[in-house]
């Protein structure tokens, strides 16, 4: 999975960069924002969002860890596809979004583009309790245990599957890192033993 990516822009799209690393050009969807903030020739480091699907691979950028785990939880909400979450991410930012769900304000993601009334509720619905406006204290553990479960959904894989997974995993002091390793490793043996059956 990339985490992340480093290196020189090449071309620059209205909602996309391609990201030049170690000779290889990398086409990364970004938000408008971000798009219209680097130019050719400059040099970025983003945290990736890695979108594996049967027919295609996709890569999602972001300037730091706290839109990339927003992003992740947008991700996971049924119906939020990862270009409609990644719209809702340039249109609100990460603390719009938490101002939103936090009011319970489902009419400022109906203003954007992709999301219609049912989905913006159950973003309202799924979402509450699970972000923080910038500053504010969260428990550590369960933000990184959601973001991991965020991202392995994103990998394709069940809620309840990924749930279990990290919740098996999870241990005191755990990075998100391990903790992502751990439960892929989890989710590997899982499957290799119903194949094996």
């Amino acid at each position: 999975m990339i985490a992340s990516i480093s290196g020189k822009v090449t071309h620059v799209g209205l909602g996309d960069l391609i990201v030049e690393a170690n000779g290889v050009g990398y086409s990364v969807f970004v938000t408008t924002n971000l798009a219209l903030e680097v130019r050719v020739g400059s040099d970025v480091s983003l945290r990736t969002a890695h979108i594996v699907r049967e027919d295609s691979q996709s890569l999602y950028g972001f300037s730091n860890a706290e839109e990339l785990s927003a992003f992740n939880l947008l991700c996971s909400v049924s119906g939020v596809g990862p270009k409609s979450a990644l719209a809702v991410m340039g249109t609100l930012g990460v603390d719009g979004l938490a101002q939103a769900v936090a009011g319970a304000d489902d009419s400022m993601f109906r203003s954007v583009s992709g999301i219609g009334p049912k989905t913006a509720k159950l973003i309202v619905l799924s979402l509450t309790g699970k972000l923080s406006l910038s500053g504010s204290q969260s428990n550590p553990s369960s933000t990184s245990e959601t973001n991991v479960v965020a991202a392995l959904i994103g990998l394709g894989y069940s809620e309840r599957s990924a749930k279990k997974a990290v919740e098996d995993t999870s241990e005191p002091k755990m990075t998100e890192a391990d903790l992502l390793r751990g439960a892929l490793s989890q989710l590997a043996n899982a499957r290799r033993v119903a194949n094996d059956v």
